[in-house]
């Protein structure tokens, strides 16, 4: 039986539970057993299991470990996503779509993936995907933030704690977009899409157990305003402190503080 991989440090700031981890690696491992122990003990509860995924090079450790257990039934699991560019070609390799297909989906294979369409008309694919979040509550979300502290394409300009809708079009701040070319998405700042899809931050709160996986020095800043400063839209991933069950995963690179 494998050893569970422990923080060296952990905290709990307001409701948020935040673990940290040496490396990268130790991070994205831990954070993808959490999520596989949660899916398979609903799963034990419950006939399905609806679960909206981060697409982000942040992600892959995590993806990586959550798609190498074998005692998932994937079968019964919904799969969607939280984000997506507009006006990028169909089958695009940056579309985050694509990312989920051949980092997770084509390899567990769920018995239903909801995919966001970036080439829709905005304001229909809006309501069309708002209704199939609709359909039944949200169990599990896996998301990171960005490193203008946006969860899923809510940046500061945009977030809204109260936001009356579950899907808008929104524009993306050039720090957002920037961060796409520092991940390697993208080789230029005018490459990227200045527009996308986005759940909303009252929809990515909607679920029951949510896992937030943050790596690396460049979100050091976005993780110190998360768990130091103020509640507020100017930080959206600041609300995460407001949720019942979430739980932060972060490396030593990406963790503000000391803790020997």
């Amino acid at each position: 039986m494998a050893v569970r991989l422990q923080p060296v440090h952990e905290e709990t700031v307001d409701t948020l539970r935040v673990r940290v981890y040496r490396s990268r690696d130790e991070m994205g491992k831990a954070a993808g057993e959490a999520a596989a122990a949660k899916i398979k003990e609903l799963l034990a509860l419950q006939e399905q299991v609806r679960i909206v995924f981060a697409a982000a090079p942040s992600q892959n450790e995590m993806l990586d470990a959550l798609a190498s257990d074998q005692g998932i039934d994937w079968q019964r699991v919904t799969a969607l996503h939280m984000d997506e560019y507009m006006g990028l070609p169909a089958g695009s390799p940056q579309s985050f779509g694509r990312y989920l297909k051949e980092r997770l989906f084509d390899r567990v294979k769920p018995g239903r993936v909801l995919y966001l369409d970036g080439t829709n008309e905005p304001g229909e694919e809006c309501s069309r995907y708002e209704a199939l979040l609709r359909e039944a509550p949200i169990d599990i979300v896996c998301l990171g933030i960005g490193e203008n502290g946006h969860i899923a394409f809510n940046d500061p300009p945009v977030a809204d704690f109260h936001d009356p809708l579950l899907v808008k079009a929104v524009e993306l701040e050039d720090v957002c977009r920037l961060q796409q070319v520092h991940d390697g998405c993208f080789g230029s700042l005018g490459e990227v899409p200045t527009h996308a899809l986005t759940l909303t931050i009252p929809a990515l709160l909607a679920g029951a157990h949510l896992f937030c996986v943050v790596p690396g020095e460049r979100k050091r800043q976005a993780i110190e305003r998360t768990l130091r400063g103020p509640m507020t839209p100017d930080c959206p991933s600041s609300s995460l402190r407001t949720h019942p069950d979430c739980m932060l995963f972060v490396d030593e690179a990406s963790y503000p503080g000391a803790w020997r």
